[in-house]
């Protein structure tokens, strides 16, 4: 398959993406538990504030295939990096 290694590189930029979400709920959350922040983040309108600090670590990854000449893996962290841009904005008009 042609498009393994930006199928990948995808996969890991929806992930760090998450990841950073996670970790960005666990620092700024105003919650006891990541639930209770993602509740608060949403009912008080900065959920995608949170999601676009959270999508930061997709810069470290496409670093790092870029570092390593794997181009078809950063373009897919640059792919997964368009589409939670997408989400962030279509969750923020909607």
């Amino acid at each position: 398959m042609k498009n393994k290694p930006t199928l990948f590189g995808i996969i890991v930029g929806l992930l760090a993406a998450l990841i950073g979400l996670t970790l960005t709920l666990l620092i700024f959350g105003k919650g006891h538990s990541i639930i209770d922040s993602l509740d608060i983040a949403i009912s008080n309108g900065f959920f995608t504030k949170l999601m676009s600090i959270g999508a930061i670590l997709n810069i470290l990854a496409f670093f790092i295939f870029i570092q390593r000449n794997e181009d078809a893996k950063a373009k897919g962290v640059l792919i997964a990096t368009i589409i939670v841009a997408i989400i962030t904005v279509i969750i923020r008009f909607a």
